[in-house]
C-alpha cells in the first residue's frame, strides 16, 4: 500500500495496575497475574468482553522461561475473545511503546482494526537460575541411563556451584548497571546533583498532585487490594533527599541516589488503538492519535552514553514530521533517571552534540520545563520496564484529550543503548464527547 491508503491511528485509552516497589505488595504474584489484572481492567473499562482484538501485543523484561508465550496466555486467561492473537515481545524499558508503533503500522494499512499493547514487570518473581556448571550436569544427568553414568555426572561437583544466579540487569557488554552507566553520562554533561534532586522533587509533588486531582481515577485499577503506587511520596522534602548517600558512584563524583534514581519496580498497564472506524461502531472516544515513532541505537560500548539514544530517535521524528522541538504542548521524558532526562534535555541544546550525532545544522533548543512531566513521572510512580510506554501512552494520551488540537511528545531511553519515541496528537475538537 502506498502512504496515501494510509489511516489515522486512534488512542483509545488505557489501564494500569497501581506500581508497588519489589518484594512489596505484589511479592507473591507473578508477571502473567499483573497482566491479567490490568487487562482485566481494559476489558471493563471499554466493554470488550468476548470481543475480538486484532492482536495483543507486549511483554516482560524480567521472565522465566516458561512466560515464553506470554501475551498470548495473558490474552486466553482475561475475558477477551480467545481469537484474539497474542504476540510476546521485548525492547527492555521501550517494550510496550515499541508493542504500540508495531500494532499502528498495521492498524494503519488496514491489516488490523484494533489492538492493544501491553507490558508488565516483576523483580519480586524474578527467575534464579543455578550456574551453567551445574545447569549442564542436570541435563546430562537427564541423558545418562545406568546408575554409574548418573553418578559420573557428578565427578569432580563442587558444592559451591549450588550457588543461584540472580539475575542482573547490568549491560552485558560493558558490567555496568543502568545506573553506572547514567552516572557516567551525568559527569560528562556536568549534571550537578542539586538539579537530579529538584526534578524528582517536582515529579513526586506533581504526581501526588495528579492523584487529588483525580486524574488517575480512570487509569488506575486496583490490584492485590492496592489502589495507589506506593513508591510515590506526598511528604518528601528536598533537604532529605540532599542528606542521602549516592548509590553507584561512592567518589565525591557521585550524584544519583535512591530518590533521584527508579526503583526496581512491579506492575503493569495496557493501551488500546484502533482505527476511526473501529472506535466509532464500538461507541468509544478518540483521546489522542498515534501520528508517528521512532526508535534509534547508538554505540555504547565505545562510549556513547548508554540513555542517550532517544535524543536520536526524537531528531529523526522532528525532521520526519517538519517540526521543531518547541512545538509540543506536553513532553513524556520517562525519568529512568533524573541525569537522563536533564543529559537529554542539555543534549539537545548542544550545536556539537546535535550536528555530530544527527547531522543538525544547530541545536535543536530547549523546551518549556513547565510542560515537561506535568503529571509526574516514572521517579514518583516507578518503573516496571516493560509496563513504562504503556503507562506513558495512556497517561499521555488522556491529558491531550483534554485539550483539542494538542501535541505531546514521548522520550524513552532503554537498556542496550537504544531508545524509542513517538508524537501523540487530539483531535481537532471535542467531537467524540
Amino acid at each position: 500500500m502506498n502512504s496515501q491508503t494510509c489511516r489515522p491511528v486512534a488512542i483509545l485509552g488505557g489501564t494500569r495496575i497501581p506500581f508497588c516497589r519489589s518484594n512489596t505488595a505484589y511479592q507473591d504474584l507473578t508477571n502473567l497475574d499483573l497482566l491479567g489484572c490490568t487487562l482485566d481492567g481494559l476489558v471493563t473499562k471499554y466493554d470488550l468482553k468476548g470481543a475480538h482484538i486484532g492482536e495483543v501485543v507486549g511483554g516482560a523484561v524480567v521472565t522465566h522461561a516458561k512466560d515464553w508465550n506470554l501475551a498470548r496466555e495473558a490474552v486466553v486467561a482475561s475475558k477477551l475473545n480467545p481469537s484474539s492473537s497474542g504476540i510476546t515481545m521485548m525492547q527492555a524499558c521501550g517494550t510496550s511503546l515499541q508493542a504500540a508503533m508495531g500494532s499502528a503500522a498495521k492498524i494503519s494499512i488496514g491489516q488490523i482494526d484494533s489492538a492493544i499493547a501491553i507490558g508488565s514487570d516483576t523483580i519480586s518473581d524474578a527467575s534464579i537460575v543455578f550456574k551453567r556448571k551445574f545447569a549442564q550436569r542436570l541435563i546430562k544427568l537427564g541423558r545418562a541411563k545406568s546408575f554409574g553414568d548418573k553418578r559420573a555426572v557428578f565427578k569432580g561437583f563442587s558444592f559451591g556451584e549450588l550457588a543461584p544466579q540472580p539475575p542482573s540487569t547490568n549491560e552485558p557488554r560493558t558490567g555496568l548497571s543502568m545506573g553506572g552507566h547514567c552516572e557516567l553520562m551525568a559527569q560528562e554533561w556536568q549534571v550537578p546533583r542539586e538539579e537530579q534532586d529538584l526534578l524528582a522533587y517536582n515529579s513526586h509533588k506533581m504526581a501526588v498532585k495528579a492523584y487529588e486531582e483525580g486524574f488517575h481515577d480512570d487509569l488506575i485499577v486496583p490490584c492485590a487490594g492496592v489502589f495507589q503506587d506506593n513508591n510515590m511520596r506526598a511528604d518528601i522534602e528536598l533537604s532529605k533527599l540532599a542528606s542521602l548517600k549516592t548509590s553507584f558512584e561512592k567518589s565525591s563524583r557521585g550524584t544519583l541516589t535512591a530518590a533521584n534514581s527508579t526503583p526496581l519496580t512491579d506492575g503493569a498497564s495496557s493501551v488500546l488503538l484502533a482505527s476511526e472506524e473501529w472506535a466509532k461502531e464500538k461507541g468509544h472516544p478518540i483521546q489522542a492519535y498515534l501520528v508517528d515513532g521512532e526508535h534509534a541505537a547508538l554505540d555504547f560500548v565505545a562510549g556513547e552514553g548508554l540513555l542517550m539514544a532517544p535524543t536520536i530517535a526524537v531528531a529523526r521524528l522532528l525532521e520526519r514530521q517538519n517540526m521543531k522541538l518547541q512545538d509540543f504542548d506536553y513532553y513524556e521524558i520517562h525519568e529512568a533517571f533524573a541525569a537522563q532526562v536533564l543529559s537529554t534535555l542539555k543534549a539537545w541544546e548542544s550545536p556539537d552534540y546535535c550536528k555530530k550525532h544527527f547531522g543538525a545544522d544547530g541545536a535543536l533548543g530547549s523546551i518549556d520545563r513547565a510542560r515537561l512531566n506535568v503529571k509526574g513521572s516514572s521517579l514518583a510512580y516507578g518503573h516496571p520496564f516493560a509496563a513504562t510506554g504503556a503507562r506513558i501512552m495512556s497517561s499521555l494520551a488522556k491529558l491531550l484529550s483534554q485539550k483539542p488540537g494538542s501535541t505531546g511528545l514521548i522520550s524513552i531511553c532503554t537498556a542496550g543503548g537504544m531508545g524509542v519515541a513517538a508524537i501523540l496528537k487530539s483531535p481537532e475538537r471535542n467531537e467524540n464527547a
